[in-house]
C-alpha cells in the first residue's frame, strides 16, 4: 500500500574501473510497507573474493524474512552480515565496507561500517552525510589535516571498524523524516576518491526528476578526470519524488488530540497524587532521619535497648520510602545493636566468655555500621577480660589445691582477690575469699593428716626395726627359718611405708638367710645320703665301714642342730658297737 502511493526512483552504476574484477555490489528490495537499499565495497584486492556480494545477499535475505526499519532490525542486519563474513571458512579474509538504508516510504534510517558514504540532498542542497570510520577521518576531526586532502590521504582506507571484523561497532542513525524531492545517494571509494563533495553537490543541485540522468553525469565527470588507478566504483541514487501520505491522517490527528487531552487530564491527576505522595514521602524521610538520629544518641549513651526501638522504626520507614541504601545501613546498625544486647545479657548473667564472643562479633560488624558504639564495646571487652582473668586465677588455684599444692594455690587466690578488688568485681572478690577459706580449711586438715601419717609411719618404722632385730637374733641362734619369717614381716612393713632403702637392706638379709637355709638343706641331704650308705654297709656286715659313715652323718646333724637326728644316729652307732663286740 505505501509503495503504491509513493514514488521512489532508484538507479545505480557499478564498474570495475582499472581492476580485473568489480568487488563492489549494490542491491535493494522494495516491499509494500518497507524498502531496503544496500551498498558494499570489498576491502581486499584479491580478484576471487566475494565479501561485498555475500554481505548484500545476507542483508537482503534477512530483511525480506522480517522487514522493519527499527533500530533493532538495522543492528540485526549488520550483525548477520558480519557473521556471514567472520564465520566463513576460507584462508582469505572476508572484509567490506557497508551502508544500509531502511525506509517505510515516510521516514528512513541508515547504518554503516567502514568508508562507503551516504549523502542526502534536500531542496538541491546537502542535508546529511556520513563520516568514514578511518584514521584519516580521525585526523580531520582532530584538525591535524584539512578535510580537502581526506580523499587522497594515505590513511583513508585504514579502518578501525568494518564488516568482517569481530566486535565491529556500526553507526546507526535515528529516524529521519522524508520530504518530496529529497535525494539520497550512496557510493564507494572509487567515487569519493576522485570526485569531491562540491562536485557531487553541483550535479544534484541541478538534477531533474530523472535519476538516470544524474548518474550519467556522475560517470561522465569521473571518466573525464581519467584517473590513473581507478578503483571499483559504485554509485546509487534514490529520488524521493513523492513521500507516502496516510489518507486517515486527519482522523488520526483528531484522535491524537482527544487522546492528548485525556492524557493531560490523567497527567494532572497523577501529578496531584504524586505531589501528595512526594510530601508524604518527605515527611517519612524526615521521621526516618529523626529516628536514626535518636538511634545514634542512645548508642552514644550506652542505652542499646532504646537504640534498638528507634532503629527498627527508622528501618520500617526506609522500607516505606524504598531507600535501599538507608535500609541496608540500618540493618547493619540493628545487627550490631542486637549483638551488644545479647552480650550485655550474658555479662549480667556472669557468662563472661559468651559475652566476650558477642562483643567481639559486634566489634567486627561495627565497621559496616559507621563504627558505632566502639568505645562502649571496647570498655566492656576490657572489663570482661579482667573478670575472666579473675575467674581464671581462681580456677588455676582450684587445680593446684586438688594437687595439694596449697602454697601455689593460695598465691593464685590472692592474685584473683587483688585483681577483683582493683576492677570493683564484687562477685569475683567473694569467690576468691570463699576459695581461700576453703583452701585454709583443707590445708589444715591436710597438715593434721600429714602429722598423723608421719606418726603412723614412725610407728611402723619402729615395728620394722624390731622385726629386723628379732631376725638378727634368730640368725645368731642358727634359727634361719625364724629369721626368714622376721625379715619377711619387716620387708612388708617397709613396702607399706614406701621406704625403698630399708626395703633393699632387708631383702639382702633375706637373701643371706635363704642362702644359709639352702646350705643347711644341702647338708641335711648329705647326712641323709650318708645314713642310707651306712644302712647298706650294715646290711652287708661291714660294721666298721657303717660306723664310719654314721659318724659322718652324726657330725652333719650336729652342725644342723638337729637333736633328734643326732640321737637317732647315735643309737644306731651304739647298736653297731654291740655287734662289733659280739664278733
Amino acid at each position: 500500500m505505501r509503495k503504491q502511493n509513493s514514488d521512489f526512483q532508484t538507479a545505480f552504476l557499478s564498474e570495475a574501473g582499472n581492476k580485473l574484477k568489480n568487488n563492489d555490489y549494490f542491491g535493494f528490495v522494495e516491499l509494500d510497507e518497507y524498502a531496503c537499499y544496500v551498498i558494499a565495497d570489498g576491502i581486499t584486492d584479491l580478484p576471487d573474493t566475494d565479501s561485498a556480494r555475500l554481505a548484500i545477499e545476507t542483508v537482503i535475505l534477512h530483511f525480506q524474512g522480517n522487514p522493519s526499519m527499527s533500530r533493532q532490525c538495522m543492528g540485526r542486519l549488520i550483525s548477520e552480515a558480519n557473521k556471514a563474513l567472520t564465520g566463513r571458512e576460507s584462508y582469505k579474509r572476508q572484509e567490506a565496507s557497508l551502508t544500509i538504508i531502511l525506509t517505510d516510504y515516510r521516514k528512513f534510517r541508515y547504518g554503516y561500517l567502514g568508508n562507503t558514504r551516504l549523502r542526502m540532498y534536500r531542496g538541491g542542497q546537502p542535508f546529511r552525510q556520513t563520516e568514514d570510520m578511518s584514521l584519516s577521518q580521525e585526523l580531520v576531526e582532530q584538525e591535524r589535516i584539512s578535510k580537502d586532502v581526506l580523499q587522497q590521504h594515505e590513511e583513508r582506507n585504514n579502518l578501525y571498524s568494518y564488516l568482517g571484523q569481530r566486535g565491529a561497532k556500526p553507526y546507526i542513525s535515528k529516524k529521519i523524516k522524508l520530504l518530496d524531492t529529497d535525494i539520497i545517494t550512496i557510493y564507494t571509494r572509487g567515487i569519493w576518491e576522485n570526485i569531491d563533495a562540491a562536485e557531487l553537490d553541483d550535479v544534484f543541485s541541478e538534477a531533474d526528476n530523472e535519476v538516470q540522468n544524474s548518474l550519467d553525469n556522475i560517470e561522465d565527470l569521473l571518466l573525464s578526470k581519467q584517473p590513473q588507478n581507478l578503483e571499483n566504483y559504485t554509485f546509487a541514487a534514490i529520488f524521493i519524488n513523492k513521500v507516502y501520505s496516510d489518507p486517515k491522517r486527519a482522523k488520526k490527528r483528531k484522535k491524537i488530540i482527544l487522546i492528548t487531552v485525556a492524557v493531560i487530564v490523567v497527567i494532572a491527576v497523577v501529578t496531584c497524587v504524586c505531589v501528595l505522595l512526594y510530601r508524604r514521602k518527605q515527611r517519612q524521610i524526615a521521621d526516618m532521619n529523626y529516628y536514626f538520629s535518636n538511634t545514634i544518641e542512645y548508642i552514644n549513651t550506652g542505652n542499646f535497648i532504646r537504640a534498638q526501638e528507634e532503629c527498627e522504626r527508622a528501618k520500617e520507614l526506609s522500607d516505606a520510602v524504598k531507600d535501599k541504601d538507608m535500609r541496608n545501613r540500618l540493618q547493619e546498625y540493628l545487627f550490631v545493636i542486637e549483638t551488644v544486647i545479647l552480650a550485655d545479657e550474658s555479662f549480667s548473667k556472669g557468662d563472661y566468655e559468651t559475652a566476650q564472643d558477642y562483643y567481639s562479633n559486634a566489634m567486627d560488624r561495627a565497621r559496616y555500621a559507621d563504627f558505632i558504639g566502639e568505645d562502649y564495646m571496647e570498655s566492656r571487652l576490657e572489663k570482661v577480660a579482667e573478670y575472666i582473668s579473675v575467674m581464671d586465677y581462681i580456677a588455676l588455684g582450684d587445680s593446684l589445691a586438688e594437687k595439694a599444692e596449697y602454697e601455689k594455690a593460695e598465691e593464685k587466690y590472692l592474685l584473683a582477690k587483688r585483681l577483683a578488688a582493683a576492677v570493683h568485681y564484687a562477685e569475683g572478690t567473694d569467690a576468691a575469699m570463699a576459695a581461700l577459706e576453703s583452701l585454709y580449711t583443707e590445708w589444715a586438715a591436710a597438715r593434721e593428716e600429714q602429722k598423723q601419717a608421719a606418726s603412723e609411719q614412725a610407728e611402723k618404722t619402729a615395728e620394722a626395726a624390731g622385726l629386723i632385730a628379732n631376725g638378727d637374733k634368730a640368725c645368731l641362734e642358727q634359727d634361719f627359718v625364724g629369721a626368714n619369717v622376721y625379715y619377711t614381716m619387716a620387708l612388708t612393713k617397709y613396702r607399706e611405708l614406701g621406704d625403698g632403702v630399708n626395703e633393699q637392706y632387708v631383702r639382702q638379709k633375706i637373701d643371706s638367710v635363704e642362702q644359709k637355709l639352702a646350705e643347711l638343706d644341702e647338708k641335711r641331704e648329705d647326712a641323709g645320703n650318708l645314713e642310707k650308705q651306712g644302712d647298706q654297709l650294715q646290711s652287708t656286715g661291714d660294721y666298721w665301714g657303717a660306723k664310719s659313715v654314721y659318724l659322718q652323718a652324726k657330725n652333719l646333724y650336729l652342725e644342723l642342730g638337729s637333736d633328734k637326728d643326732v640321737e637317732r644316729v647315735s643309737n644306731m652307732i651304739a647298736q653297731i658297737d654291740t655287734k662289733i663286740e659280739q664278733q
